[in-house]
């Protein structure tokens, strides 16, 4: 019964198999039923408030790298969509590179191309070529559409949770919590966390396209997560509890990809040995 009603609800999570969108980069379909059109003016005001409530740094060497980086990844990612028929693909996109004064380890994109780097990160980065391989692969979530991914797996999540309160709707209030709790766990450690992880592991493959294309060695990729995983230290929960792949599974799996990220580059004439 337990196994039953837990592998229900999980089939319910993913039963809107028609609500799918293709990744350019990967030619899956995706689980995605959020449309830019839904996903974008959101992101852009709490983009907007959040520059409004920290410290943006401009008018530095970090600061103009920081754009001058991201403006090399974008204009690769154009180069790729436009070669493999995606014209058009990043029309609603509005990049826009920021630098924030921030001591925490940190960089993201935001759905539509916005992106920031927090202080804390530089050190790690080293160089333009540290700098790209975190720019590339934050870029490649909002590509990929990571963000939207993630909201329409939520939402069924909390769909599989309905099923599983009407499915038990007469056992005893005891009960009920018992498999709700069986249902978090099940779902969360069967299906969202290796979604998370997932994730990480496309856009470092995304990320390292990106990149050599635009210019930058994907072997120095390599090199930054390792200063990452040094940098980090102390002991990090198991892989299957994670979000992300264990430092040692990623850069494994960035030496197999980078071969295959080089003869993408040597496409559109840049060449690495």
């Amino acid at each position: 019964m337990k196994k039953r009603i837990i592998f229900l609800s999980i089939c319910v999570m993913f039963s809107v198999v028609s609500c799918t969108t293709k990744n350019p980069f990967t030619g899956k379909n995706n689980l995605n039923f959020v449309s830019n059109d839904q996903l974008f003016p959101s992101s852009f005001q709490q983009y907007g408030t959040f520059l409004k409530e920290n410290k943006v740094v401009t008018g530095t060497v970090d600061s103009r790298r920081v754009e001058t980086v991201g403006m090399k990844i974008k204009n690769a990612a154009e180069k790729y969509l436009n070669a493999n028929g995606y014209q058009g693909y990043l029309k609603d996109y509005q990049w826009e590179y920021k630098l924030v004064d921030n001591k925490e380890v940190n960089a993201w994109c935001m759905p539509g191309g916005k992106i920031v780097f927090y202080t804390g990160i530089l050190p790690i980065t080293k160089d333009d070529a540290g700098m790209a391989t975190v720019m590339a692969h934050e870029v490649a979530h909002a590509l990929a559409n990571h963000g939207a991914q993630r909201m329409s797996a939520g939402q069924l999540q909390q769909l599989g949770a309905v099923g599983i309160g009407v499915a038990t709707g007469g056992q005893s209030e005891e009960r009920q919590k018992m498999w709700q709790q069986y249902y978090g766990l099940g779902s969360s450690l069967g299906v969202m966390l290796p979604f998370s992880r997932n994730h990480e592991s496309e856009a470092d493959m995304i990320g390292l396209k990106l990149m050599a294309i635009a210019g930058y060695n994907p072997d120095n990729a390599i090199v930054f997560w390792q200063r990452m995983s040094a940098n980090a230290g102390g002991a990090k929960p198991p892989e299957f509890l994670s979000t992300h792949p264990s430092d040692a599974t990623r850069i494994a799996k960035l030496k197999s990809l980078i071969p295959e990220a080089k003869a993408e580059a040597k496409k559109f004439g840049v060449i690495y040995k």
